[in-house]
């Protein structure tokens, strides 16, 4: 997968196209959904916890990871090349249902 798929995967409702940390990135409502990493080849997704986290780099380590610095962050980060549409559609849907108003939801299956 490459980022523009991630930008085809995210079309919902409120999903505006931005910058964080210096690199493309994808909100909702201002708040962060995902970002590219500066190696352009990871994702950082969040709203994943510490425990489901661990859970998906120990079941997947070939497509979940984090560092030493997203330990203590509900953010797990993501090998584009190794992760499918539908796991990352699940992950990026997830996070845009905690960001987006409920009206916009209802429009969406």
């Amino acid at each position: 997968m490459t980022y523009t798929d991630v930008i085809a995967l995210a079309a919902w409702p409120g999903v505006e196209q931005g910058i964080s940390y210096g690199t493309p990135a994808l909100r909702v409502r201002g708040k962060l959904l995902v970002r590219l990493r500066e190696d352009g080849e990871t994702l950082v997704v969040l709203g994943v916890g510490p425990d489901e986290r661990d859970m998906l780099v120990a079941a997947a380590p070939d497509i979940f990871f984090f560092t030493a610095h997203y330990r203590n962050s509900a953010a797990v980060l993501v090998r584009l090349a190794t992760i499918t549409p539908d796991r990352l559609a699940a992950l990026l849907r997830r996070r845009w249902q905690q960001l987006a108003p409920k009206r916009l939801q209802v429009s969406v299956p």
